[in-house]
């Protein structure tokens, strides 16, 4: 499936630090970043641009906010053609918390939103074009939108000059045939734009929906190594080198980061498929109720959390 057009992101500082709050350790983050740039992986997105008026440090770790700073100390003295990429969620960031990128060793911003926020999103990219990022808007969770309110987004879209958008598959609720339906209808809505995909793994399907994406012709590409993401995880980053056949990655160092880091990590931090996950996927409904479930390291009555879940049950 080699085709020169796609780029690879790896989100699993980011994505990962979902499960963790972002406690990620300098050293931990500096051998994910020299591994992926061995690898020949094109972005890595690093974690987040998030305000302080929202997030509190004593809770979450360095990159739920991604100072230059910190991002310098674990990448200083590698040479690398990767780019940094950070997320910015709307309504979880000030405008004033992204630098010029002139003063950031960040290379491009991906802004992320729900499609009623869509009109935020777009103000909120076009602010760090002019400011000299590379942007996507990532439309988050579209399996929960009525395909009229997709339509109008899009078409919001289509008129912005944001050149890149993402189709998320938030809750891993997904299957081929409508991720087929969904790539058609981006591609055919945003003429002249990159079309990306971002799955999770709720119904072990992460893989095989970007498989598909690729095959509907889009371009950008969201992973992480083994997996690691909120919930059941996302695309696996060593899956996804090994079948897109492109000379320029090499799946050795992915392999040897797993081992040292991912596999020891996983011992102690779960992610992955787990029943609560695939019932929460197969309902179309947000996995916190499982992640709450995994946290407690012990299942309650499955077959009474999916009842629950049916009849709309309140889980918090």
């Amino acid at each position: 499936m080699y085709r020169p057009e796609i780029k690879v992101l790896d989100c699993t500082i980011r994505d990962g630090g979902l499960i963790n709050k972002w406690q990620f350790s300098d050293e931990f983050v500096r051998k994910v970043f020299i591994a992926l740039s061995k690898a020949g992986v094109d972005y890595m997105e690093i974690g987040y641009k998030s305000s302080e008026k929202y997030f509190s440090r004593h809770e979450n770790g360095k990159w739920k906010f991604c100072d230059d700073d910190d991002i310098k100390r674990v990448i200083d003295g590698v040479e690398t053609d990767m780019k940094l990429s950070a997320m910015a969620d709307i309504g979880r960031v000030e405008p004033e918390d992204i630098p010029p990128k002139s003063q950031s060793v960040l290379h491009m911003i991906r802004v992320a939103c729900y499609a009623n926020q869509v009109d935020k999103a777009i103000t909120l990219a076009h602010h760090c074009m002019d400011k000299g990022y590379e942007t996507t808007i990532n439309l988050m969770a579209v399996s929960k939108v009525i395909e009229r309110d997709i339509d109008e987004a899009l078409n919001d879209l289509s008129k912005s000059d944001v050149p890149t958008v993402y189709l998320v598959d938030s809750f891993g609720s997904l299957y081929s045939e409508q991720i087929r339906a969904l790539a058609k209808k981006y591609i055919e809505a945003l003429p002249g734009k990159q079309i990306g995909i971002h799955t999770h793994n709720n119904q072990q399907l992460a893989f095989a929906n970007t498989i598909e994406a690729i095959i509907c012709g889009i371009n950008r590409l969201d992973a992480t190594l083994y997996g690691m993401g909120r919930g059941a995880g996302n695309c696996p980053l060593e899956l996804l080198l090994s079948f897109l056949k492109n000379p320029k990655f090499d799946i050795r160092p992915i392999l040897e980061v797993i081992q040292e880091l991912l596999i020891p990590l996983k011992a102690k931090i779960e992610w992955g498929y787990h029943i609560p996950y695939m019932i929460t996927g197969v309902l179309n409904e947000h996995p916190r109720s499982a992640m709450k479930i995994m946290a407690e390291k012990e299942l309650p009555d499955l077959r009474q959390f999916y009842e629950d879940l049916i009849d709309g049950e309140p889980l918090d």
